[in-house]
């Protein structure tokens, strides 16, 4: 059906129960965060966005705002640097790609090219100086052919996220892309899949290699075994999951890190630094 944006007034109620409760961070979400209040009176999803997470910013134990997933094109210079103004968002932004090749966004009906994307990009980290900016891409959609690919692959590169989330093309009986011819053969789009996948691995690494020898304040969330021992385990604000040797913590607990090696693949090791 059409879009239906949840009341700011219900959304800070239900906030306020739950710091009530010791919850301390937030996340935004929805099927569609960037059509947010396309229902409302104004129809201005940048409007009502950016203020529902402002008043939530200057609710009393509110540490964190943390957004689903956002689509590029709300991504205006007003929209980030009003969001930027927020002493509690984290700089960790989900944004929708797809594919790195703009024949393939066209086919798509994709409403955005990969030069606007890039510049949503840019205009976050001018704003978040070393944010987290994670991803979805699609490969083997219909008509993906291998110079295409070579594109997306190299965008990839270029943008150079901290995590993406790769995806093999599936048909979907009775939408457009089914219907379309040049569909790829599941071998290709496997192998076109590992390619991306070991990139993501890469740049995942070279991400979280940057907090070694940073300090950072993590939110508890977890105590569990890895390996032979026991550990505290949460997220910095850029979705950096940290682990410390386990102490008199507690779950929810703001810790701040020093941090000092990968534990895991991807889990740092710190100390606290208090």
């Amino acid at each position: 059906g059409k879009v239906r944006s949840r009341k700011s007034e219900s959304v800070l109620e239900e906030v306020r129960g739950l710091v009530k409760e010791g919850y301390r961070e937030f996340v935004l979400t929805g099927i569609h965060i960037s059509s947010y209040g396309l229902d409302f009176e104004e129809k201005n999803p940048k409007k009502y966005l950016s203020e529902l997470i402002q008043t939530l910013d200057r609710l009393e134990g509110v540490e964190r705002i943390r957004i689903g997933s956002f689509e590029p094109m709300i991504l205006t210079e007003d929209f980030v640097a009003e969001i930027a103004s927020c002493k509690t968002m984290c700089p960790h932004f989900h944004i929708s790609l797809q594919s790195g090749c703009d024949a393939t966004l066209k086919r798509m009906n994709r409403r955005y090219t990969t030069q606007e994307y890039m510049e949503k990009v840019e205009l976050l980290r001018k704003y978040f100086p070393g944010c987290a900016i994670t991803t979805d891409v699609i490969v083997g959609f219909p008509g993906e052919t291998e110079e295409e690919f070579g594109q997306t692959k190299a965008f990839l590169e270029q943008v150079n996220f901290f995590e993406m989330h790769i995806f093999k093309y599936s048909r979907r009986r009775g939408t457009k892309a089914d219907s379309m011819p040049e569909q790829i053969p599941e071998d290709i789009k496997t192998r076109r899949s590992n390619v991306l996948l070991e990139l993501e691995k890469k740049q995942s690494a070279e991400f979280r290699n940057t907090f070694i020898g940073k300090t950072v304040e993590v939110l508890l969330e977890e105590q569990k075994m890895v390996g032979e021992a026991d550990y505290w385990i949460g997220h910095t604000a850029e979705y950096v999951k940290i682990a410390v040797p386990s102490g008199a913590y507690s779950k929810n607990m703001l810790l701040r890190v020093s941090v000092r090696e990968f534990l895991q693949e991807d889990i740092l090791l710190g100390d606290s630094a208090v």
